[in-house]
This record gives C-alpha cells, sequence and structure tokens, in this order.
C-alpha cells in the first residue's frame, strides 16, 4: 500500500514538473489573413487604382469594339436576303476577321492585366512581410504564419500589420 502511495505521488510530482516545463517553454504564435492584406491596405488600394488608370483606355476600346461587332453580324443577317453570294461571304470574312481580332486584343489586355497585377501583388506582400517581420520583433512573436484553417481571433495580427502597411502608405 505504501508503495503505490509512493507511485502516485512520484507521478503527481513528475506531471507537476513537466506542466511547469511545458509552461516555461510557451511558444508566441500569430497569424495573418492575406485576403485582407490584399485588398484592405493602403498599398493594395494604391496598386488597384494605379492598374485601373492604366488599363481604363484598353478597357475601354475593347468594350467599345463589342457592340460594333455585334451590330455588324445584325446587319448582315438583314441585308444577307438581298446580298449577293460574293458579297455575303466578303461581309462574313470582314466580321470574322475583326471577331479574330478583338479576341486577340482581348487576351493580349487579360495576360497583360494580369501580370502587372502580380507585380503590383508581390510588392504590396514584399511591403506586407516587412510589416509582418517589424511586428513579429516588436511584440517578440516566435511563429506568423499566413494561412491556417482555423485559429483563434486572439492570434490574429493583421489589423497591426495593416495599421503598420497604411500608416506607411500615406
Amino acid at each position: 500500500m505504501k508503495t503505490l502511495k509512493f507511485r502516485c505521488l512520484m507521478g503527481l510530482a513528475v506531471a507537476a514538473l513537466s506542466v511547469s516545463a511545458v509552461a516555461q517553454d510557451f511558444t508566441r504564435v500569430g497569424y495573418i489573413n492575406t485576403q485582407r492584406i490584399t485588398t484592405e491596405s493602403g498599398p493594395a488600394k494604391a496598386a488597384q487604382v494605379k492598374l485601373e488608370s492604366e488599363f481604363s483606355k484598353r478597357q475601354k476600346e475593347l468594350g467599345d469594339l463589342q457592340p460594333t461587332l455585334k451590330a455588324m453580324g445584325e446587319k448582315l443577317e438583314r441585308d444577307s436576303p438581298t446580298l449577293t453570294e460574293s458579297q455575303r461571304v466578303n461581309r462574313q470574312k470582314e466580321i470574322a476577321d475583326q471577331n479574330r481580332e478583338f479576341q486577340r486584343k482581348r487576351r493580349e489586355f487579360e495576360e497583360d492585366l494580369n501580370a502587372r497585377r502580380n507585380e503590383e501583388l508581390q510588392q504590396v506582400l514584399d511591403k506586407a512581410n516587412k510589416a509582418v517581420k517589424q511586428v513579429a520583433e516588436v511584440e517578440k512573436y516566435d511563429l506568423i504564419l499566413q494561412e491556417v484553417v482555423y485559429s483563434n481571433t486572439k492570434h490574429d495580427i493583421t489589423d497591426k500589420v495593416l495599421k503598420i502597411l497604411n500608416s506607411s502608405a500615406k
């Protein structure tokens, strides 16, 4: 009976020591919501405005071409009964050529826009990473995660990072 009590006491002592060891080795963890950083931060908003002004002219041109192509197709349908076979074929070829040109311009526009968006996004993320490092050093975080499935909101440092980004953007 005495050995059982002794074993229980020793087990409790070991458990108490291991809990205190874990408490002393506590790791401070935080996370950021990258999507919020790329949509709500000052640098991200400035990049969006920059992209819109840079690509608005081309977007308007593409927007103006689409109704023109549609009108040409409708006119061909209306006039088709009165056109000769060669006239109808020529108009169809002209519409097809202009449609191909429109598709090419639209593809080029989308590729250029995506490339520029990625460049601007990378700059925003570089600034965000510097802000995250700043928060981590000042507040002595051991680990900062960018993408998490679940975390208690007390670990979210996104607002702190946004504050730094927005103050540096002004």
